[in-house]
């Protein structure tokens, strides 16, 4: 009986969380997503390093791209850079939910025209200073501080490069926002996304997602929902996209979706 009022609870608990406005989510995610991968693997709050001098902030973000990218975490992350560093060369790129910049900057130095978005100032005033000390100068930075505020960014964008940054809230939430991000992206431009397959969340025993984040992304995450091919479809339509390559990969902790929008 206690298992069923629990089920119960988590059940109600989930559908008032998907029913929840975008920008209570932005507000909900803002307290979460200020935190980024440490130097000793730990998770950081980025209005912790805004005290760190010059040369222990870019020698802390220059390890972590090399241990993220290289070794055994070259098949995490570091088979992408050296994938698209040259698809990417000389497009204009939006880096959602940019983070640490890990990815936007390593595409930066490597010819991209970056614009880096992101729902934490704090995260932002990072990435500004990191690019000002690798002399990287063909970026923009925007503060999403509601949905209206990728209104004064270009609507040539070439690609939109989504990380795990849209895999936070329930799907509904997320369609909405991609709607928006839609009307910056070129026919013929790129949608690519990194997210989490089903196959994981059923190795995790299909919990609800807003007990699943915890499991995924550690204490303070607030949803994570697992994403196929069909999902992301629905979730850009009406927009149409041919699909360049989908796959899971590391042992099916990830899915990788690379779509090309023909209309």
């Amino acid at each position: 009986m206690l298992t069923f009022f629990k089920n119960r609870f988590a059940r109600e608990k989930q559908a008032d969380l998907e029913s929840d406005s975008i920008d209570n989510w932005f507000n909900r995610l803002r307290q979460k997503w200020g935190e980024v991968p440490g130097a000793e693997s730990d998770r950081v709050k980025t209005n912790q390093l805004i005290d760190l001098s010059d040369e222990a902030l870019l020698s802390m973000w220059s390890e972590i791209r090399q241990r993220d990218t290289t070794g055994e975490r070259f098949a995490v992350r570091g088979w992408y850079h050296l994938l698209y560093k040259d698809i990417l060369h000389g497009k204009r790129v939006m880096d959602f939910g940019s983070g640490l910049g890990i990815d936007g900057i390593t595409f930066a130095q490597n010819g991209a025209r970056v614009t880096f978005v992101d729902i934490v100032e704090s995260n932002l005033a990072i990435l500004r200073r990191l690019c000002n000390l690798l002399n990287v100068t063909d970026v923009d930075f925007c503060y999403l501080e509601n949905i209206g505020s990728l209104s004064r960014l270009p609507t040539d964008y070439d690609a939109i490069w989504c990380q795990g940054s849209l895999i936070n809230a329930p799907v509904n939430v997320i369609r909405a926002e991609a709607q928006v991000l839609l009307k910056h992206l070129l026919v013929g431009g790129r949608w690519i996304e990194l997210a989490y397959p089903k196959v994981r969340w059923e190795r995790d025993k299909r919990l609800p997602f807003n007990h699943w984040g915890e499991v995924t992304d550690g204490v303070g995450t607030p949803w994570v929902e697992w994403y196929d091919l069909p999902k992301v479809q629905a979730m850009l339509e009406p927009a149409q996209f041919d699909v360049v390559m989908h796959f899971n990969f590391h042992n099916n902790d990830f899915n990788w979706f690379d779509l090309i929008r023909r209309a």
